[in-house]
């Protein structure tokens, strides 16, 4: 597959081709060209070229067109979901998951073009009679750089709202995941979008991402990945200070107190852990369970982990086994390995998993682990954990809970699992992260703005409240001369 610059595919100045290899088999499952600098520049400015004509299009006009531009993704589900499958490695179940995630989001920001307000002020008469408007405007040309555990889901975050505010886009998908994006990018196109509005420039980040970043005509970009990148994209991209967005790494603490429905814990954490192979920003990555009921929680999380099989995406397992696909990467595989021994070196036990299953030659696979004993200024504890291996701990109370949840430098998500209002208060108001779910696993909810503290990013995706603060510009209006 090729580029996608100005509504058209190419490979414009690429000189090589980028592999894109099936996770679970670590085969070549189709190339893409490999952009260059000079592909951004081209990139850049056919964002900039049709952004006068977008953001003058009517609001409702640019709603109409994302919301055919969507029906032409629905209807080319399965070939999306089956590519997505390949390049990332996720089963089929989860890819068909996330599609409908991203329609679902690019939805709602399609229902919100039409709903941006502004403001009216009434002004002191010191230099005569005036009133004062805040209008909206666009921001211009935005880069959106996107990682590759939910290649559709975290695209939608950025185009969604960049897109239905009048914004144009240039997108760089992560290396090894660009084909379900070109895939979806050519069917808004088809769907009306005008050439030059929505841009997918393939290629490697430290050419093309770091380009994207301080190109003069990119005005904003927003960005998910790991933390060391997005420090690196807030440098490169501050002085000509532009708006950034960055929804880093996370390491979210799950709270489960005495008075809970054990039964919904035990498949909350596990779906909150283990999906996607544990990699997700916002999974639930350490456990603390109060004393009262620890080892009937962890009990039940080790009896659910043994029905899950790794292995290919697209073939099912036997019942009553549950599907996992393979991590991403050999070299997250092996990241993943490292942190498990050095928390096993520090005394921590495996109570189920702990590596590849038997017998897997081939394929990233790493079977989902549940360890307790850690010690929390162990690697597993204080680093972020991108794969299926869950550390949980024994509290004795509320106040032991927090001071635990809150011993990290990440700040992303977080959950409390009670129906005590005083706990339910506690965390809302005391655990230092960007969001809370109360009885609820951790889910990116489109209608809700969502981003971190600390080392968990800047600035805020999904919701309103996105949209409105990092996709337009305020600007304010006073009208004089009145009588």
């Amino acid at each position: 597959m090729k580029m996608l610059i100005g509504g058209e595919q190419t490979d414009a100045t690429a000189t090589e081709e980028i592999e894109i290899v099936d996770p679970a088999t670590e085969e070549v499952y189709d190339t893409v060209p490999a952009g260059s600098t000079g592909a951004v520049d081209l990139a850049a400015q056919a964002a900039a070229d049709a952004f006068a004509s977008w953001s003058r299009t009517d609001a409702e006009k640019r709603a109409e067109i994302i919301r055919k531009g969507l029906e032409l993704v629905a209807a080319h589900k399965d070939e999306i979901v089956e590519t997505l499958t390949h390049e990332q490695g996720k089963p089929t179940m989860e890819a068909a998951g996330e599609l409908q995630h991203f329609l679902h989001g690019m939805s709602y920001y399609a229902d919100l073009a039409t709903k941006v307000r502004g403001a009216y002020q009434d002004l002191p008469s010191t230099l005569g009679r005036s009133y004062g408007m805040v209008i909206r405007r666009p921001v211009g040309p935005v880069a959106a750089i996107v990682p590759y555990n939910y290649p559709l889901t975290l695209m939608g975050t950025k185009i969604g709202p960049a897109l239905a505010a009048g914004n144009t886009v240039v997108v760089k998908p992560a290396s090894s995941t660009p084909l379900a994006t070109l895939k979806v990018v050519e069917l808004l196109h088809e769907g009306g979008l005008p050439p030059g509005v929505l841009n997918v420039v393939t290629g490697r980040g430290s050419v093309v991402g770091d380009r994207l970043v301080t190109h003069p005509l990119i005005r904003r970009v927003a960005f998910t990945g790991e933390t060391g990148t997005g420090k690196q994209i807030a440098t490169l991209a501050a002085p000509a200070f532009k708006r950034i967005s960055l929804e880093l790494g996370g390491s979210d603490p799950m709270i489960v107190c005495p008075d809970v429905d054990v039964a919904a814990v035990v498949k909350g954490a596990v779906i909150a852990r283990f999906w996607n192979a544990g990699q997700s920003c916002l999974a639930a990555k350490r456990l603390y369970v109060f004393d009262e009921i620890y080892d009937e929680v962890v009990g039940g999380i080790v009896k659910e982990l043994e029905r899950y099989d790794c292995g290919t995406g697209w073939t099912k397992p036997e019942k009553p086994k549950l599907r996992m696909g393979p991590v991403h990467t050999r070299r997250g595989q092996d990241e993943l390995a490292a942190q498990l021994e050095d928390a096993v070196a520090g005394g921590a036990r495996v109570l189920i998993g702990g590596g590849p299953p038997a017998g897997a030659d081939k394929g990233h696979f790493f079977q989902p682990t549940l360890v307790e004993g850690a010690p929390h200024d162990s690697r597993l504890v204080q680093e972020e954990v991108f794969g299926p291996i869950l550390p949980v701990f024994r509290v004795k109370d509320i106040d032991e809970a927090i001071r635990l949840a809150n011993d990290t430098r990440y700040g992303l998500g977080s959950s409390i699992w009670t129906h005590d209002v005083r706990y339910i208060e506690r965390a809302a108001q005391d655990i230092e992260a960007g969001m809370t779910w109360v009885n609820q696993i951790h889910y990116g909810y489109d209608e809700l703005p969502f981003g971190g503290l600390k080392e968990s990013g800047l600035g805020k995706e999904h919701g309103l409240e996105a949209m409105l603060d990092y996709y337009f510009e305020t600007k304010s209006v006073v009208m004089g001369g009145l009588q």
